[in-house]
């Protein structure tokens, strides 16, 4: 714990304390296997950790970080792995950077970029003659490079508006490529540049295999099967969810894992079967290896699995305690439970400081809880990708799963309860190329889920906030939906819907040309709402006339808190600060960081100005009362 001096005020009282990594990781994208070894990187840690694991022992044997390349912004984990040459390739996020590792001698190298911060290079694959093709986001594009001259070839965007090449393959010929927002399945010749469509998806296509003269692409819960000169196409619809890992076997079987439960299927004969339980219930699959009787697959959450197939029994480990170091992450959401812990959301874990004994735990949680809310002995997370809500008790840590949202409702983003109906609700997005998202009414004790869709025209939404007294919940929209296809409005909307007539009440547009309400939040008759994409524009609505009362300008982007009668915020970017929302917006803090994943928060102790937070990546007690002047933090 680091206490920090009091503010300019001169009060006794320290301005903040820190306690150290808020949310601990060991989570993996990339994950490539050779000569008996996998190779596996960190997702979230800052440098990233590339881990060699001996696939005997299943023993971390060593590491290396990736070292920051000179472009604006530090990578923070690589999605995309590809072994050729007898090296380890590596493209990285947010700087989508291309970087080598050479197991004969531990070395690691940056070797170029394509693209400016706020990229990923999502997807790798090797041909038989070792070049390396890449997939690009935003950029939509292919690209060639050449390991032993360092040759760059780009193929250009392969469909219009087209933002992620999410999966990518190649053989003697060509390249096959997986566009995630138009769900189309490519194919490039490599000696021309020449692009085709081979096969059109119902959604994204997120994997690709190959195995004979086939292709295999998985787009969503349907399994495209077609020839390489795209004829005899087979669209194979399992009613699953979706998949998202594959690897063909020498007799032509496909090995499939699905989400959101992470099971184990096979694909023979036009069918599709399940074949195993899930060797890391709801996790998220980054790659599957077959060697010979032996399937292994590398676990979102940070795991290593192998299946013996004849029997269909799988061995689970834990990358960290097989000696991958843990390192902080983003966190995702934050929870007080006042005089009892403090909860922090991350990548498939929950970590948890008890407030009595200063002791820190962890436990697992079946993916990113973007949201958090208290409902008695029961907290309620929000899930990312699956769109599943959970609960979790408070007393001894048990999770349960609600169900999920469904209806293409993937991104959950607010989360509340409300006391007068005893019901969650839930603001959300879609995933991929839609516009709509939903309002969901979710019974805590039956998982019932009442969900409407389209409460917004042509919006996803963002935030929401209940008025229990009037029945009413308050929406903010997002004009981009889930980001893959053109929007049809240009000024994002807040909407009033009843909750006993669960009709919506009004509609408005506060301010014209603003596409994206980040967060609302009702109080003593206003409407205060920060917008995303406008330089940190926000507002106070009177909801008697919808009127514009106040209205300002903040450093960027954030969370909306009421405490003790007034309104605070906490956004990203210039240095991460803390405000008090009145006429004006008051700074009360600077220095604080922009390492929140989502929304920066602030969850203040009863009865005082202490607030719960984050400054860098480490958990922080703030002090902001508004009486003091502007503190300013420094991380440890």
């Amino acid at each position: 714990m680091a206490a920090q001096p009091a503010s300019a005020a001169g009060r006794d009282a320290p301005a903040y304390e820190t306690y150290g990594p808020a949310s601990l990781t060991g989570a993996i994208v990339g994950a490539a296997v050779a000569d008996g070894k996998a190779y596996v990187v960190t997702r979230g840690q800052k440098p990233p950790v590339v881990a060699e694991i001996d696939l005997a022992t299943r023993k971390v044997t060593r590491t290396a970080t990736l070292p920051d390349g000179p472009a604006a912004g530090e990578p923070e984990g690589g999605w995309a792995t590809a072994v050729s040459g007898g090296k380890v390739y590596i493209g990285t996020y947010p700087v989508p950077d291309l970087y080598s590792f050479d197991p004969a001698t531990g070395e690691v190298a940056r070797l170029r970029s394509f693209g400016a911060n706020g990229g990923y290079v999502w997807s790798l694959a090797a041909a038989p003659d070792g070049t390396l093709y890449l997939g690009t986001y935003p950029s939509g594009r292919v690209w060639e490079y050449v390991p032993s001259t360092g040759a760059v070839r780009d193929f250009g965007v392969l469909a219009a508006g087209e933002r992620y090449v999410r999966t990518v393959a190649a053989d003697d010929t060509t390249v096959y490529a997986g566009l995630l927002d138009k769900g189309k399945l490519m194919a490039i010749d490599r000696a021309t540049g020449a692009v085709r469509e081979l096969a059109q998806g119902p959604t994204g296509i997120g994997a690709i295999a190959l195995g004979g003269d086939r292709v295999y692409a998985a787009s969503g819960g349907v399994l495209i099967d077609t020839r390489r000169d795209g004829t005899d196409t087979r669209m194979v619809d399992t009613g699953l969810s979706s998949f998202d890992a594959l690897a063909v076997a020498p007799d032509g079987t496909v090995y499939i894992t699905s989400r959101p439960d992470g099971a184990v299927h096979a694909y023979r004969d036009g069918a599709v079967t399940k074949i195993a339980e899930p060797p890391s219930p709801g996790d998220e699959t980054r790659r599957l290896v077959l060697d010979g009787p032996t399937l292994t697959g590398f676990a979102g959450s940070g795991g290593l699995w192998r299946l013996d197939l004849p029997t269909a029994k799988s061995r689970f480990t834990d990358l960290i305690e097989a000696g991958l170091p843990a390192g902080a992450e983003r966190p995702q959401s934050m929870l007080l439970v006042p005089n009892r812990a403090l909860y922090v959301g991350g990548h498939f874990w929950m970590d948890v400081r008890d407030l009595r004994t200063g002791e820190k735990r962890r436990f697992r949680v079946p993916g990113e809880p973007k949201d958090l809310v208290r409902r008695g002995n029961k907290i309620y997370a929000a899930m990312y990708p699956s769109g599943q809500i959970i609960s979790i008790d408070i007393r001894d840590d048990s999770v349960r799963s609600l169900g999920f949202l469904g209806h293409g409702q993937q991104r959950p983003w607010d989360l509340e309860y409300d006391e007068a109906t005893d019901r969650l609700l839930v603001a959300s997005a879609p995933l991929g190329a839609a516009l709509e998202g939903a309002l969901s009414v979710v019974d805590p004790d039956t998982g019932k889920m009442d969900v409407y869709v389209g409460v917004i025209r042509d919006e996803s939404l963002m935030s929401l906030s209940v008025d229990s007294k009037a029945g009413v919940v308050y929406l903010g929209g997002d004009v981009l939906g889930g980001g893959g296809t053109p929007p049809t409005r240009t000024s994002a909307s807040i909407a009033a819907f009843d909750l006993r007539s669960r009709t919506v009440l009004w509609e408005a547009e506060p301010l014209a040309g603003n596409r994206t309400i980040q967060d609302v939040k009702v109080h003593d008759g206003l409407l205060y709402a920060v917008y995303k994409r406008n330089s940190g524009a926000w507002i106070a609505l009177d909801l008697a006339d919808r009127t514009i009362r106040h209205r300002g300008t903040l450093s960027g982007y954030g969370e909306l808190t009421v405490h003790r009668g007034r309104v605070f915020a906490q956004t990203f970017f210039g240095g991460g600060n803390a405000y008090e929302l009145g006429d004006t917006a008051r700074l009360l803090a600077t220095g604080l960081g922009d390492e929140w994943y989502t929304n920066p928060q602030l969850h203040f102790a009863p009865g005082s100005w202490d607030a719960w937070t984050l400054v860098g990546r480490n958990l922080a007690k703030v002090t902001l009362d508004p009486r003091r002047p502007a503190l300013t933090a420094t991380e440890p």
